[in-house]
């Protein structure tokens, strides 16, 4: 699996952002429910990050995750609906009246956003 190394802000916890690395890739089923998520040292060596990064991460995620004794960590049957609910909520709350905002400023039509599936 090939994906791509994240520019960290450095503002922010690693940790935090690989966090949302990692809900992405449930949302978008990189990381698909009842299916192992990488070992801590495979997923450091992807994102060129300490294993001890991960492991904080994998920490930070415990609800939406479930051991395997023995064979690793899983993306808990079920959560990728409440994840995208979350994610949904946080984006109409904190990002989309900004944006809303800045497209009325701009004076862009709502509807030549979507025309053909890529903005115009």
């Amino acid at each position: 699996m090939t994906q791509r190394v994240p520019t960290w802000d450095e503002d922010r916890p690693i940790y935090r952002q690989l966090m949302e690395e990692l809900i992405a890739g449930i949302i978008d089923r990189t990381y698909p429910e009842g299916e192992l998520l990488p070992s801590v040292r495979q997923l450091a060596e992807q994102f060129l990050v300490n294993p001890l990064t991960v492991a904080r991460a994998y920490r930070e995620l415990g609800e939406l995750t479930e051991t395997r004794r023995g064979i690793g960590l899983a993306v808990r049957e079920g959560v990728r609906e409440a994840v995208l609910q979350q994610e949904r909520q946080q984006f109409l709350q904190d990002e989309w009246p900004a944006l809303r905002d800045r497209i009325k400023r701009l004076e862009i039509d709502p509807t030549e956003l979507f025309e053909d599936g890529t903005p115009q």
